[in-house]
């Protein structure tokens, strides 16, 4: 539970914070390069034979341990503090992909650096500038945090629009190479400017909680909300092209809309930060409502620019998920629990990423369209908006003195 009094940040440290601040996006910048791995399937699959499923697999692993590792971290942080943890996710991070391009395309050895050995530093690395960057800018917890999840969502769009420029010429593993070797020079001086303010004597203190929180109705409902918002949106994103062609875009019109949604994504995790500070848990259901909202359009032919504004809607509505569930965990619990809790509340993501796109093109594939899909992401989204509507206002009227935040 957190008791909270006055946190202020020492005068002489103004500037610092935010070149921390800085460093906080460039890491997650860098660990959301991962989104634009299907910038690097067609090269897999012409260069070295792998099959569409087997780089999708890889995909998937790289988020499913990535999920898992965040639970993890919270034990790294403690004993070593966001430093040695974000340079100990780096070094995973750069591994990774120096395996992979070694790999001479075998398939094994891609799962191994790229599935499991860059996913685990992904996972550890996550939540460290998510963590300090509030401890620097208590009041403004999401719209630090969605500064920082911004650039992990932006971390695609630089990446992808870096590997269609050079994968010209280069050899997909050659880049691999090279990728990890900029990527450390980036993210090893990065991380050694995660340091964590120095707080007064009537700085906010945080009582540890017990890890049975996780089993409360709060905490199951905003895994729940997470899982909800992340499925329907991951099963759009897993099957974008081929659901916008079904309602009239031509191929051209539907690959441009990856980046509709990814631009909308980045901006949705910024503003959705700046409306949790401003309105708190309100923002939940709201960023809910949107996407239950949306989704019924996607089965209705339209003009292309009005298709074109729903998809960047969609976007705008997932980002949410990556920042209103941060700042609900810190402002609950406090953030000295923050690691503790957040990294366990976000395996509903891990879920989500497992089932969302499969469950899409499964059903496509019994009937032939993805309307059934997109009307039972609606039915998701809508049920998570309404309980997270009444269950935290229940919740914040009735629940513990010390946890009522509005």
């Amino acid at each position: 539970m957190s008791n909270t009094i006055t946190q202020t940040v020492p005068k002489n440290n103004g500037m610092l914070r935010w070149f921390i601040l800085i460093a906080c996006v460039m890491i997650q910048t860098i660990f959301g390069g991962i989104y634009a791995w299907s910038s690097f399937t067609q090269y897999l699959v012409k260069d070295y034979g792998l099959s569409k499923g087997q780089s999708g697999f890889i995909f998937g692993l790289t988020i499913a341990v990535f999920t898992v590792a965040m639970t993890f971290s919270n034990k790294l942080i403690a004993k070593h503090g966001p430093r040695v943890t974000t340079a100990i996710a780096a070094v995973l991070f750069m591994l990774g992909y120096m395996v992979a391009s070694f790999s001479g395309g075998s398939f094994a050895v891609l799962t191994i650096g790229i599935g499991v050995i860059t996913g685990i530093g992904i996972g550890l690395g996550y939540v460290c500038p998510l963590s300090v960057g509030m401890k620097w800018f208590p009041n403004k917890k999401g719209l630090v945090t969605g500064v920082a999840v911004g650039g992990f969502g932006g971390g695609a769009i630089i990446l992808s629009a870096i590997a269609a420029n050079y994968l010209k010429e280069m050899d997909v593993l050659v880049f691999f190479r090279w990728l990890s070797i900029v990527t450390g020079v980036i993210l090893i001086p990065a991380s050694m400017l995660l340091l964590e303010p120095t707080y007064s004597e009537t700085a906010t203190k945080n009582k540890s909680v017990n890890m049975s929180v996780v089993f409360s109705p709060i905490f199951i409902l905003l895994t729940f909300c997470i899982f909800a918002g992340t499925f329907s949106g991951l099963l759009v994103i897993g099957n974008l092209v081929q659901i916008v062609k079904t309602v009239g875009l031509t191929p051209a019109q539907a690959i441009s809309t990856i980046s509709i949604f990814s631009l909308g994504n980045v901006a949705g995790r910024i503003t959705w930060g700046h409306l949790f500070d401003r309105y708190n848990f309100r923002s939940i259901p709201s960023s809910l409502a949107l996407f239950a909202v949306m989704f019924p359009f996607l089965i209705i032919e339209l003009p292309y620019l009005i298709t074109f504004v729903v998809v960047g809607l969609l976007g705008f509505g997932f980002g949410a998920n990556f920042v209103v569930y941060a700042g609900a965990i810190s402002k609950l619990f406090g953030a000295k629990n923050f690691v503790k809790l957040y990294p366990i509340c976000f395996l509903g993501y891990g879920f989500a990423g497992l089932v969302g796109p499969a469950i899409g093109g499964k059903l496509a594939d019994l009937f032939g369209s993805y309307t059934s899909a997109l009307w039972i992401s609606t039915l998701i989204v809508a049920i998570a908006a309404v309980l997270s509507f009444f269950g935290l206002r229940n919740y914040l009227m009735h629940g513990s003195e010390a946890m009522r935040i509005v």
